[in-house]
């Protein structure tokens, strides 16, 4: 089975925001994403077209174990976690599934 992606962008519009969100996704939130969802990798992006968007994405072995994550009490939880510390930052999610990998 192809790998599957989970992928969260976070708009944080206050650009007076953006260093203390940097620290708490790297210090606190991934740590806790990665552990959770026990992915086999994971990365972060600032867009240098909007610098107001953060992308967090995860890589899983297959679809069915994301799809296990996204029906869980873990994603709840981080949710809920994000929400009490960012509650003004607006975020989206989407679902991969590798199509081709062309270079490893």
């Amino acid at each position: 089975m192809p790998a599957a992606f989970f992928v969260v962008r976070a708009i944080v519009a206050d650009a007076s925001k953006r260093a203390a969100f940097d620290r708490w996704y790297e210090t606190e939130h991934v740590p806790d994403a990665v552990k959770a969802f026990g992915v086999s990798k994971a990365w972060r992006f600032w867009s240098l077209d909007d610098p107001s968007l953060h992308q967090a994405m995860y890589q899983f072995d297959d679809e069915a174990k994301l799809d296990a994550v996204l029906k869980g009490d873990a994603l709840k939880q981080l949710v809920a976690d994000f929400n009490r510390d960012w509650p003004d930052v607006k975020r989206s999610r989407e679902t991969l599934v590798l199509a081709q990998e062309f270079v490893k």
